[in-house]
């Protein structure tokens, strides 16, 4: 299957959706950096998934009108800072807001299919109507925004036309907040996650179902106590139970089934088998892995605990943040992750190595889609077009209409 990635950065969701068996016939990202993190990697590859036609400029200036080949997944994860958070809240109105670009990648190619990664803060209230539009937006592409036009006389043009039958709607499109460990994914990386379906596909989406949960990760360390065990933590170096899940944990005492999911994975899952960056000198067989000093703890920025996933990852305007990007030991002692230990909690392979000063590297980890929950959605929607395909082959002349979720009006 074909596949597109607008704003890949170092490659986690290229990565995650290659390993699917997606072929990439372009990846389009600006930032040198990050172009020389995916050029290294290919150079070091054996395997033809990492090698995708790195087309290193602005995507403003990307013909996609030349890429012939039918396109069955458009992927990628918009410049998430007019919406995060920890950003300046422009939304919109932010220069660095690139949804209508992907907006016009969408009509030029025509996909079968359409994944789209961005920040948590893009669900917040003050959004939501912003929210709405793309998801207009992505139903209708071929209703351009005229050049007189504003987003919101666009979007209330766009509902009209959905409303009253206007025309054909193209793509039918679902959003999601999505906790990345719920996925098994080493962080609590909360992200919201847009997938579309060309309408004549006649796909009924639905997300993948969540596999780890919080209730198992407290049921496997209090409960049986197995966490410990596995990590060969002697009872006398275990933590103490923590006094905020008492209650609960006391409840699961009594469960005659265990939870259903497998448990969170906690950061010293994910680095076990990694040398400790400040006992042991650069170590040749993982890359990446340097300790780096300075870290320090303030109010709000104590860093991720040892037996639970990281917090969020994130880039930084202004250097590396610390309280994101910081180990947090249970005798209360810090220290920043590295390089490697970063690229463990976004599920990149060791293999996988990283251009740039230890702060740009760090910039390219926040950014990053995990692998792990890009290969989880982008399966699912291979496992979509297959049937698809076959429903297709089977049934040519039907193409009954699909009763979309409803919107919100503007």
């Amino acid at each position: 299957m074909n596949s597109v990635e607008l704003f890949t950065g170092a490659g986690g969701l290229a990565l995650g959706v290659s390993s699917c068996g997606f072929k990439h016939l372009a990846v389009v990202e600006w930032d040198r950096d990050a172009c020389n993190t995916v050029r290294l990697n290919q150079a070091k590859a054996n395997s033809l998934t990492r090698h995708w036609p790195l087309h290193e400029m602005d995507v403003t200036k990307f013909d996609f009108k030349a890429i012939r080949e039918d396109i069955d997944l458009l992927g990628g994860g918009p410049p998430c800072q007019p919406f995060s958070l920890a950003g300046k809240h422009r939304g919109h109105t932010d220069e660095r807001n690139m949804f209508p670009q992907v907006f016009r990648a969408v009509r030029d190619l025509r996909p079968k299919a359409v994944l789209i990664e961005n920040v948590k803060g893009l669900a917040r209230a003050s959004f939501r109507d912003y929210l709405n539009y793309i998801l207009l937006q992505l139903r209708t592409p071929q209703i351009q925004r005229r050049k007189d036009e504003d987003w919101c006389e666009h979007s209330a043009r766009l509902f009209k036309a959905r409303v009253s039958q206007m025309t054909n709607l193209e793509y039918d499109v679902q959003v999601k907040l999505i906790n990345s460990a719920d996925y098994g994914v080493p962080q609590k990386r909360e992200r919201v996650i847009i997938v579309g379906f060309r309408r004549d596909l006649r796909v009924k989406w639905s997300y993948p179902i969540a596999t780890h949960s919080h209730e198992a990760l407290l049921y496997s360390q209090w409960v049986t106590g197995e966490y410990w065990d596995r990590h060969k933590i002697l009872k006398k170096d275990r933590p103490t139970t923590p006094k905020r899940y008492l209650k609960k944990i006391e409840s699961m005492k009594g469960l005659l089934i265990p939870p259903p999911e497998l448990p969170w994975v906690t950061v010293r899952d994910a680095l076990a088998g990694l040398p400790c960056p400040e006992k042991e000198a650069k170590n040749p067989s993982f890359e990446n892995h340097l300790f780096n000093p300075g870290a320090k703890s303030y109010q709000g920025h104590t860093g991720s605990p040892l037996d639970e996933p990281a917090k969020t990852l994130k880039a930084g305007d202004h250097g590396v943040p610390g309280g994101e990007n910081m180990l947090l030991r249970p005798d209360g002692s810090i220290r920043y992750f590295t390089v490697r230990e970063c690229a463990r909690l976004q599920t990149f392979p060791d293999d996988y190595v990283f251009s740039g000063a230890w702060s740009e590297s760090m910039r390219q980890l926040g950014n990053a889609v995990p692998m792990k929950l890009a290969q989880i959605v982008a399966n699912k929607i291979k496992e979509e077009l297959i049937a698809a395909k076959k429903r297709a082959k089977a049934t040519p002349e039907r193409n009954p209409r699909i009763e979309e979720p409803a919107l919100q009006s503007p």
